[in-house]
């Protein structure tokens, strides 16, 4: 029997779907430009540092990892893209209030 350790961190985290404002290239690309979190609050994104599929270690989930810079802080912005439903979400700490 094989067993699986559980990360200490794994019930820290989830995932908080957010409205995300994107441009949508000529070229095919979308680019992520202001996420507004769940009380309204916009956030501009500064710059997009990486984009690759990949899966969230944090939270569960796989897609689109855009490694994005808001207020000078590195976060994970990830693009779920499932047959029924397309949607972004954010690794945050349980009980965080904002990006």
């Amino acid at each position: 029997m094989q067993y699986v350790k559980e990360r200490k961190d794994s019930n820290r985290y989830k995932k908080q779907y957010v409205n995300v404002f994107v441009k949508y290239g000529s070229d095919g690309y979308i680019t992520p430009m202001s996420i507004e979190w769940i009380d309204g609050s916009r956030y501009i994104i500064d710059r997009v540092v990486d984009v690759r599929r990949a899966a969230s270690l944090k939270c569960g989930g796989t897609g689109l990892r855009y490694t994005v810079k808001i207020q000078g802080k590195q976060r994970m912005l990830f693009f779920e893209d499932m047959p029924e439903r397309q949607r972004w979400f954010l690794e945050t700490e349980t009980g965080c209030t904002g990006v």
